[in-house]
């Protein structure tokens, strides 16, 4: 399927996405609890400017703010019967600050996980988890989204039920899982196992890849794994700003602005084409991440030596898939 993203991927080396929603909307005021997607009715202009920071910052792609504009996580703020009109309304905010932009901007229309375990270890069948990401992706395409942007997904069978819904919507997606266990996602999926999983996939995604997790360090390792399987689908990178912490009663996270920018340019050189953050990444983290892009020539891939040497420490010992797994981990002094 030809549109705006595989146009763009077709004339670039790489592209950068954008940051954190929930970290700059709580820098808004939002308060823990709220659905954020409740903000796209209630303070529309703050979403504006949620989008508005990345685009200014250099950002080519951002996600709209309705990662978890589904009816199952929607019916915990009793607003199940607004699927449609919340992730419309979230596409539509963003189509206007895209189009305003003066350069090809992508609306990717942000699609979280439904909340719940699928079949047979929960309940959730494939059938009601495609119904549900369906409905959500008829709203987003009705507000003007380019492309579905499934993000931190932790089972295969969610993923699948993902892409069969975008193919119902007839609209091009991305997809990407959180590796946030020892190199593996909540439910044991390792960087190999996506891998394996996109080659299947009768409608695929048009780039695959990783994002929150643990820190950017495990996030680039799961890059590498992702590259190393010789994939031709492009890979997406969008990791923390740092590792959160605790600090006067709010979760900070401690990457700096530069440390982004190492992680950006690492993550081009492991393999990534699309560049983005995820919690606690900011415009000014974004800034950074653009000029290290633009400035900094395309190196060899790193080893993970020189990533932890960069960026820290990996919380665990392998991404998962080697015999070293579930071993100690490794920690290397940070530079910076």
């Amino acid at each position: 399927m030809t549109n705006a993203l595989s146009r763009l991927l077709e004339t670039r080396d790489w592209l950068m996405a954008d940051g954190a929603t929930g970290t700059n909307l709580f820098n808004m005021g939002l308060s823990s609890g709220d659905a954020p997607e409740m903000w796209n009715i209630d303070h529309p202009e703050k979403i504006t400017a949620l989008y508005k920071g990345a685009v200014d910052a250099g950002s080519d792609l951002f996600l709209t703010n309705s990662f978890g504009g589904n009816a199952s996580r929607l019916k915990l703020h009793g607003a199940q019967d607004r699927v449609h009109e919340l992730n419309r309304i979230a596409a539509e905010l963003g189509r206007n600050v895209a189009d305003a932009a003066g350069r090809p901007v992508i609306v990717a229309g942000s699609v979280g996980p439904t909340g719940e375990i699928m079949e047979p270890m929960g309940s959730l069948t494939h059938a009601l988890a495609v119904e549900m990401f369906h409905e959500q992706a008829e709203g987003l395409k009705a507000g003007g989204a380019d492309v579905l942007w499934v993000e931190t997904i932790s089972a295969i069978e969610e993923y699948r039920a993902a892409a069969e819904a975008a193919k119902l919507a007839g609209m091009a997606w991305c997809g990407t899982m959180s590796f946030d266990t020892a190199g593996r996602t909540m439910m044991g999926i390792t960087s190999a196992d996506l891998a394996k999983a996109v080659e299947k996939l009768d409608y695929p995604p048009l780039a695959f890849g990783a994002n929150c997790g643990v820190g950017a360090s495990d996030l680039l390792r799961t890059v590498l794994g992702l590259a190393a399987t010789g994939s031709a689908t492009p890979i997406i990178a969008k990791g923390n700003a740092g590792i959160p912490k605790y600090h006067d009663g709010h979760i900070h996270y401690d990457g700096t602005p530069s440390l982004m920018g190492e992680y950006a340019v690492l993550a081009r050189d492991s393999g990534a084409t699309i560049i983005g953050g995820c919690c606690g990444t900011t415009p000014e983290h974004l800034r950074a991440m653009k000029e290290a892009l633009e400035t900094r020539p395309r190196g060899e891939r790193p080893t993970l030596d020189t990533i932890a040497e960069a960026l820290g420490g990996f919380s665990s010992a392998s991404d998962g898939t080697g015999d070293d797994a579930g071993g100690a981990p490794r920690r290397t002094r940070r530079r910076g």
